[in-house]
């Protein structure tokens, strides 16, 4: 059965490590949701200023489309998305019924630590607090909930057998 994965969480949880090896361990396409953002939010982002819903309604918009050409083809994949909030879940849900939500919850410190290494990308450790304080956490109930402190491959041995 084809299955869409949506690895989310705030930045630095291991998003697009997780979704990778996900995706390479499948043998299906991996997505980052971070290549779709516009032009604008990036330059955003890059200047240390947080999105709002506004900036995130069409990248989410065009993440749902995404998800839904891999559903009309029974095609699975594997998207990184943060998905910080309920109601971005939800628009990415919209009529995609084999999608598969992955958060990687971790600590604020843990985090914080993996960020202030990172050299190479837009989002700064300084606006970590911004994803935390946006950040809805999903419930367990139509959410699979990973704690981040793992390695990636117990990570994805526990993503495919629990949501497989």
């Amino acid at each position: 059965m084809s299955r869409v994965y949506v690895i989310m969480g705030v930045s630095g949880s291991g998003k697009t490590t997780v979704g990778r090896a996900l995706a390479e361990r499948l043998g299906v396409p991996f997505y980052d949701g971070d290549d779709f953002h516009p032009p604008e939010n990036v330059a955003k982002m890059a200047n240390g200023i947080p999105l709002n819903d506004t900036d995130r309604h069409p990248w989410l918009a065009r993440l749902h489309d995404l998800i839904a050409e891999h559903e009309a083809r029974g095609e699975t994949a594997v998207l990184a998305c943060s998905a910080l909030k309920k109601k971005y879940r939800d628009q990415l849900r919209e009529g995609n019924d084999n999608i598969s939500i992955v958060y990687l919850e971790g600590s604020y410190d843990l985090i914080w630590e993996r960020m202030a290494v990172r050299q190479a990308h837009y989002m700064k450790a300084d606006m970590l607090q911004s994803q935390f304080d946006t950040l809805e956490p999903p419930s367990s109930a139509n959410t699979l909930i990973i704690n981040t402190k793992h390695n990636v491959s117990t990570i994805v041995d526990s993503i495919i057998q629990r949501a497989g």
